[in-house]
């Protein structure tokens, strides 16, 4: 049993914007961890975002380490001794398919201590079928084996811990989303600024990739009545990933020049702040998604999601704090075409903010992980988010990696 508050390092393959909401959810994780006296440790790979985005909270230790070879061919050898000298009681790995995996099954092999994964969604069908060849292979050379002898999954929602078992796991898994702060109250001059030329802005917030569903939302939006996009302005705000971004500037087409879409690159900070607190609704059609934190934030902000059941964030539809979309151009249309011009669409948004304030802060999530932490230490009952193994009511280890469910063979 811990004497004290356990150690933790948490790892992942970018301590940057170059990780997207990934980045956030472990710098947020993170500073509520510290909050409650837990020390905490971050360890990344190097790229031209991470010595800008290093964490400037003095509670929180972080490195990046520079390997020649990003793919996970062998054991990286830097990663491991960096983690080892942190000397963490257990190793967090955020993300999958990358060498942070292998760094963590070779420091579990000598060190013997717990491991959690959280796969933020790259378990999930779609993505899975994204590049599948390549995460077959990744899954026999050493992603399966990784996670199969992990002491926990977190899972950020039931619809991935569903995603955990399809792929053949079956350890524990807690569940425990995401979170976010809660800013100041947005007040409505904000929101009426809008463009400036009086559209409102609806706004994406993320990685331009396919499984955003932008190429839909720029078609549904170019399908919608010219009444309806002379009082509103979609607002693009993210970085490309993969080229994507031409492709998508050229489905926009005439829309760029007529102001009815605008790209505006990536934004963080005080920016992105502005972009939340200016926005009147926000829009995620997605095909696949952990949970995800641009929800959560404009949410945070009072902004009403349009997003799609793929979001995994079925609280919002319940709690009318979100409009279902789907990411398909025609349904797309109609939907906003349907509920743009509703008056209750700051209503909508108060709804999610109380959403978040009541299930997804930060002291919140961070009380949730600590528990699970304590309890893979032996200092405290299993918590009521882990779920065990199928058909135990304590966990074990399995020994192996389990039946394939993942397409390959």
């Amino acid at each position: 049993m811990m004497t004290g508050a356990p150690r933790i390092t948490m790892l992942s393959a970018a301590l940057s914007r170059d990780g997207g909401g990934v980045f956030a959810s472990i710098l947020g994780a993170a500073e509520a961890l510290a909050d409650r006296g837990v020390p905490v440790s971050l360890i990344g790979l190097a790229d031209s975002h991470s010595a800008a985005d290093r964490p400037t909270d003095p509670r929180l230790a972080s490195r990046v380490v520079t390997l020649r070879q990003r793919m996970p061919l062998g054991v990286p050898a830097p990663l491991v001794r960096a983690i080892a000298d942190e000397r963490p009681d257990i190793l967090h790995l955020h993300g999958l398919w990358l060498p942070p995996s292998r760094a963590m099954a070779g420091w579990r092999n000598s060190s013997g201590r717990p491991t959690v994964i959280s796969p933020h969604g790259m378990l999930d069908p779609w993505a899975l079928a994204n590049s599948a060849w390549k995460k077959c292979l990744a899954g026999l050379m050493f992603e399966r084996a990784n996670l199969a002898a992990a002491s926990c999954i977190h899972a950020l929602n039931l619809a991935e811990a569903a995603a955990v078992r399809a792929y053949g796991l079956r350890g524990p898994v807690a569940v425990i989303p995401n979170g976010v702060h809660l800013p100041t109250v947005v007040s409505a001059a904000d929101a009426a600024a809008g463009a400036g030329d009086g559209r409102r802005v609806m706004l994406f917030l993320g990685r331009l990739h396919p499984k955003k569903g932008l190429s839909e939302t720029i078609q549904a939006w170019s399908r919608m009545d010219a009444a309806l996009r002379a009082d509103w302005r979609l607002v693009i705000a993210g970085w490309d990933d993969g080229g994507h971004g031409a492709v998508l500037r050229d489905l926009a087409g005439p829309m760029l020049a007529s102001g009815d879409i605008c790209f505006v690159g990536p934004l963080f900070g005080p920016a992105k702040e502005a972009a939340l607190r200016g926005a009147s609704a926000f829009i995620l059609a997605s095909h696949s998604e952990g949970l995800p934190m641009a929800v959560l934030e404009a949410w945070s902000h009072g902004k009403p999601a349009f997003m799609s059941a793929a979001c995994n964030l079925p609280e919002g539809f319940a709690a009318d704090a979100a409009i279902r979309v789907t990411p398909e151009p025609q349904a797309l249309a109609d939907a906003l075409a349907m509920h743009l011009g509703r008056a209750d669409l700051p209503d909508i948004g108060a709804r999610g903010r109380a959403l978040v304030a009541e299930r997804f802060s930060w002291p919140a999530v961070g009380a949730r992980l600590a528990a699970v932490y304590d309890w893979l230490l032996g200092g405290g009952p299993m918590p009521a988010d882990v779920e065990p193994e199928p058909g135990q009511s304590t966990p074990r280890r399995r020994p192996g990696p389990a039946l394939r469910r993942d397409g390959c063979s």
